[in-house]
């Protein structure tokens, strides 16, 4: 008991001296802010003085005070002649920035002064472009870009006959189904060169008594193929050399073969990655003199005229149970609409997200349940009854990169007319098919295969706007390490080096086969030891040899 007490006696000390220490902290931190305040407060009278006492002396006697911004080791003329340098670029780069502006006026002007109107006009600040239909023949087009038309056929043509619109992709991604894939051919992959891994595919061709080398060189920027004479040549270039064509500023490049059965069904998935057969595309209706998106998504009717347009675009179809793609629209619980607009066009599924036929929600200004589709759109279609101007911007979004504006004139008539302009961020490349001179399209399927042919091109020229293309990217450098590892890996387990399951190291400090070789002379020997007399001191010292050996390798 006593000892008992002795420590509570201890700890009751203990809180004591905890407290008088805290007590005498706190009185000194008072003591120093009253301090403070003291020396403020002295601070402040004397300059008040010395403002009375500068009052009364001439002004011609009396020097400028700078600031109390300025340095206090700094003098008012040099400070005032600083800031006076300071100022003076700032000025001339305001100049410079208002003569080079281009004053767009705002949609509520455009409005004020009356019609004609245009269809469609830039943002304020910029930041678009609007197709113009004076261009050259061919312009806007993507034979510069790294789109191209398809190949297989005349598939990217249109199946009309009177006129050819021309669905742009990348053909790239197709090339090694079309010219690799079931044919005789060699594949290789490289272990960090300067520029990463890398995949090669080759395949030996003759055309009209000519020899040709067709070649595929994967990188984690891009993709090349082509294909090359073998004319004058005796020898075949090495795989390195042929690498080093293609990529001059590619280095330290060792190539091995891929011995993967299925390596071929691995690179196709690869190269297709970015193979696109299914497109949603936002389709909004804009009323005469609406300038917000508030306004745009809060329209619920359907009018006649509306509603022969978007029979001309697709099916009216059911959303409960529909089994084509969707786009993201609830096919089972109704919660974005009993109904929305769906077609396929030269093999691809195309949904619409029809404005009018999104949920609408009493008492939410902005319409989240339309926007929230819309607005995750890449490409949009704005379907204008009468003549009214619209802004690319109107509609606030990070994802919707490109508009076609569709105008009717004289609807639901057998003189029906769609007026059409394109618009688009200035970081999209310019697509085709061009707009003709006048854009206006009489009602028929010529229309509709230019305007579809025009929806789906916009969206593949998005991908190569920054911000798209810096997420492709990503991801095509990852998706190249992963195949080029699982060929790797795939390739090693054909040569019995390791176990396909098994995560195993590369060149660079792998062991591979090696150890799972040592693993099995290993479990042999100990079978051997243990039927021996003193195989188990023998056991122990070989344990200890294994385990030096395996930190090592």
């Amino acid at each position: 008991m006593s000892q008992t007490g002795g420590r509570f006696h201890n700890k009751k000390a203990g809180i004591r001296a905890a407290v008088i220490l805290i007590g005498l902290l706190h009185k000194s931190r008072k003591a120093k802010e009253k301090e403070r305040e003291k020396e403020r407060e002295k601070e402040e009278s004397e300059g008040k003085q010395e403002l009375l006492n500068i009052s009364t002396v001439p002004l011609g006697e009396c020097p400028p005070s700078p600031p109390r911004t300025a340095p206090p080791s700094m003098k008012s003329a040099e400070f005032f002649d600083m800031l006076e340098r300071m100022q003076v670029p700032k000025a001339e780069e305001t100049k410079r920035w208002k003569d080079d502006y281009i004053p767009y006026p705002r949609i509520e002007d455009v409005l004020e002064k009356g019609g004609p109107y245009p269809q469609v006009i830039l943002p304020q600040f910029g930041g678009y472009w609007i197709e113009d239909v004076e261009a050259p023949a061919g312009t806007p087009s993507s034979s510069e870009s790294s789109f191209c038309e398809e190949e297989e056929g005349g598939e990217g043509m249109s199946p009309s006959g009177g006129h050819s619109y021309r669905l742009e992709c990348n053909s790239t991604a197709r090339a090694y189904r079309k010219h690799f894939l079931g044919k005789e051919h060699m594949n290789y992959y490289c272990t960090g060169s300067s520029i990463g891994n890398l995949i090669m595919s080759l395949k030996h061709e003759e055309a009209e008594g000519q020899e040709y080398l067709r070649i595929m060189l994967r990188s984690r920027i891009k993709t090349v193929h082509d294909r090359i004479s073998l004319a004058g040549i005796n020898q075949l270039p090495s795989v390195p050399q042929i690498a080093k064509l293609l990529c001059d500023d590619a280095t330290g490049l060792k190539f091995n073969p891929v011995l993967y059965p299925r390596g071929s069904q691995l690179i196709v998935a690869y190269d297709e990655h970015e193979v696109n057969n299914t497109f949603k595309f936002g389709l909004v209706y804009q009323k005469f003199g609406q300038t917000s998106e508030e306004e745009l998504f809060g329209n619920n009717e359907e009018t006649p005229a509306f509603k022969e347009f978007l029979s001309i675009l697709g099916d009216n179809i059911e959303l409960q149970d529909f089994k084509g793609f969707r786009g993201g629209l609830d096919v089972s619980h109704g919660q974005t609409g009993s109904e929305s607009v769906y077609t396929v066009f030269r093999q691809r599924e195309i949904m619409f997200h029809v404005s009018t036929k999104l949920p609408f929600t009493e008492g939410d200004v902005q319409q989240l349940q339309r926007k929230r589709h819309i607005g995750n759109d890449i490409v949009a279609a704005v379907f204008q009854e009468e003549a009214t101007p619209f802004v690319p911007d109107m509609i606030a979004s990070n994802f919707l990169h490109a508009y076609v504006l569709v105008q009717v004139e004289n609807p639901c008539t057998e003189n029906t007319t769609y007026k059409v302009s394109v618009a688009a961020r200035e970081d999209v490349p310019p697509f085709g098919p061009p707009l003709p001179n006048p854009a206006v399209f009489r009602k028929g399927p010529e229309f509709r295969d230019f305007l579809l042919t025009k929806l789906i091109n916009a969206e593949n020229a998005c991908y190569k706007s920054d911000k798209f293309a810096k997420l492709e990217g990503r991801t095509r450098a990852a998706l190249l390490d992963n195949l080029h590892d699982e060929l790797h890996r795939q390739s090693q387990a054909a040569l019995g080096l390791g176990q396909a399951g098994e995560e195993d190291k590369l060149e660079n400090g792998g062991h591979g086969g090696l150890l799972e070789s040592f693993k099995a002379l290993w479990t042999a020997t100990l079978h051997f030891l243990h039927s021996v007399p003193g195989g188990a001191v023998l056991v122990a010292v070989l344990a200890v040899t294994v385990y030096f050996l395996s930190a090592l390798l």
